[in-house]
């Protein structure tokens, strides 16, 4: 059974592999990657960490290692006077892809098979830790859940830190299973650097070190008890800390230079009542960490702080708002699934008070933590920011039907089974290559702009099958609102004149593209401006493309970009 188990699994994650692979071919980079790809490049040519701090560095040195051996244009790299991060990076981004205009697609392309691969890793750790915990046939049950989620299958292929956070996660309480088993000098180690990848897959990751500390700390307390010794504890313990400290700095190539003065200034505009502790807490904590992995992680907390516009359900916001996520979480995930992980939950909590089944609390707690985590956030724009939640859960149905199919040994039981991945195959075949803005039927026929915004519905990896669709019709020039559209359009040879007016007969082009979250509103940029230079209202921003919802636009494309063509 063991080998049948890993022989089936690995045909799985194959066929999900090519899954993933021919997708690449149909779609173009999203808004993130037009910045995380040269990102990543220069960190790895020029070792200069100033651009997209906001993200650690690991992941996208990851997915731009191919790229050493294409061997791409770096591109003009000069900071303009004043310029801050963002803007900086934004900027040398562009210039990166102008540089490459010919190799574009080759680029997207090489970049994104090591996140194929990250993303197959995840798949063998889900059936590994299924297989330790539960039994094969819980672990190939798990990756086969894996295998056809729509969001795993949307975000599998991205140069981002979502999947990678999600397999950080689940190595992390894995590595944590292991060493609370017998607290060995190797299984500390492996703590310590699961520990490590955690901090460099996503900054979120630092919930995770009140854990390992508090897991060190209980290993030292308990030494005397059980082998090794206090005291030998305590070198193990230092030997993990030591550990994440040098593969975060190495992941920084130990950079420990001072701030650029456009990031002190940033601090100062955007902190201006705890500027002066924030830049003293930043000193102490570079000494340790890189400089840029801690400015970077100060972004990311005043951007919560700050919060993110976004939407809801019809409902406008800036915070969010705490049930966001079990929401979109609810809408994002076919029903098949989205049952199978409501049951396995509470069947899982049940087993745990009254059996006292403690392998099952380690896939519950894990859940718990991360979701009430998130559910904190101010910055609501995907429901690929609870990705670390999915391995648990996947492992948690797969352990639930396995559970099922001993139990009950009938032909209704295998029945029920089958057809639950008959769904979730006839759902992930439907949608093709459409994962990313993939809504269920819980929407009751509304469009997935209607309930959801952002990288939920849109995120500009249909720019390309947009101008294939407009050059087939002599079209070459547009007005448009589009995530990412700013950027990779004219690369698909269509000019991008000018941003989309709020009436489509006020478009000097025949054709306005608007993208699902535009179309939303919570997109429209904040800085939108009346003609008087007054800038847009919230109320104004929100509704500034409320005339195209009345319109039927001629061609949605990828199911998240609508395009209307100008009365004549």
């Amino acid at each position: 059974m063991g080998h049948r188990a890993t022989l089936l699994c690995f045909g799985i994650l194959l066929l999900m592999g090519s899954n993933l692979l021919s997708v690449i071919g149909r779609k173009t980079i999203t808004n993130d990657e037009i910045v995380h790809i040269p990102s990543g490049y220069h960190y790895l040519v020029g070792g200069d960490f100033r651009l997209n701090p906001e993200h650690p560095s690991l992941i996208k040195m990851w997915a731009c290692l191919p790229l050493l051996i294409i061997q791409p244009t770096p591109g003009p790299f000069a900071r303009r006077p004043g310029q801050d991060y963002a803007a900086f990076t934004v900027n040398t981004s562009i210039d990166f892809w102008k540089a490459n205009r010919q190799s574009f697609e080759r680029l997207i392309f090489w970049s994104r098979v090591p996140m194929i691969l990250l993303t197959l890793v995840l798949g063998v750790v889900i059936f590994l830790v299924g297989r330790e915990l539960f039994g094969s046939r819980a672990g190939v049950l798990a990756v086969a859940l894996f295998s056809l989620e729509p969001t795993m299958l949307a975000h599998g292929r991205v140069v981002h830190t979502d999947i990678a956070a999600a397999l950080a996660y689940l190595i992390f309480f894995f590595a944590l299973f292991k060493f609370f088993q017998a607290p060995a000098p190797s299984r500390t180690l492996w703590l310590g650097l699961a520990m490590a990848f955690s901090l460099l897959a996503k900054f979120s990751m630092v919930i995770l070190v009140p854990i390992f500390a508090g897991a060190l700390l209980y290993a030292v307390y308990r030494g005397p008890k059980h082998n090794p010794s206090r005291s030998r504890m305590v070198m193990q313990a230092g030997l993990a800390v030591i550990s994440v400290l040098l593969v975060v700095n190495s992941a920084y190539y130990f950079q420990h230079s001072p701030l650029a003065n456009p990031e002190l200034d940033w601090i100062v505009a955007n902190t201006p009542r705890f500027s002066v502790l924030a830049r003293e807490i930043l000193w102490y904590l570079s000494i340790p960490l890189p400089t840029y992995y801690v400015f970077g992680f100060f972004t990311v907390m005043a951007h919560n702080v700050a919060g993110h516009q976004t939407a809801l359900l019809g409902d406008y916001g800036k915070l969010g708002w705490w049930y966001y996520f079990p929401v979109a979480f609810a809408l994002k995930t076919t029903i098949p699934f989205l049952l199978l992980s409501a049951a396995s939950l509470v069947w899982a909590v049940w087993r745990v008070l009254a059996r006292r089944e403690m392998k099952l609390a380690l896939l519950v707690l894990p859940i718990a933590i991360y979701l009430a985590f998130s559910m904190t956030s101010h910055i609501n724009i995907g429901v690929r920011h609870i990705a670390p939640v999915f391995p648990f859960l996947f492992l948690l149905g797969g352990t639930l039907l396995d559970s099922l199919l001993t139990k009950f040994r009938s032909r209704a039981t295998v029945a029920s089974v089958v057809l639950l991945f008959g769904l979730m195959l006839t759902e992930a075949v439907r949608v093709y290559p459409n994962y990313l803005p993939y809504t269920n039927q819980l929407t009751f026929g509304k469009a997935n702009w209607e309930v959801l915004s952002d990288s939920n519905v849109e995120w500009g990896d249909d720019v390309k099958e947009l101008a294939k669709y407009l050059r087939d019709r002599g079209e070459t020039k547009i007005y448009g609102a589009l995530s990412g559209g700013w950027g990779t359009i004219e690369m698909y040879g269509v000019e991008m004149i000018d941003y989309a007016p709020p009436d489509i007969q006020l478009s000097k082009t025949r054709y306005v593209a608007i993208g699902a979250g535009h179309l939303n509103g919570s997109t429209v940029s904040g800085g939108m401006k009346h003609e008087n230079g007054l800038e847009l209202t919230d109320d104004e921003r929100q509704n500034y493309f409320a005339k195209y919802r009345k319109e039927t636009p001629e061609a949605v494309i990828g199911n998240s970009i609508y395009l209307y063509r100008r009365k004549d």
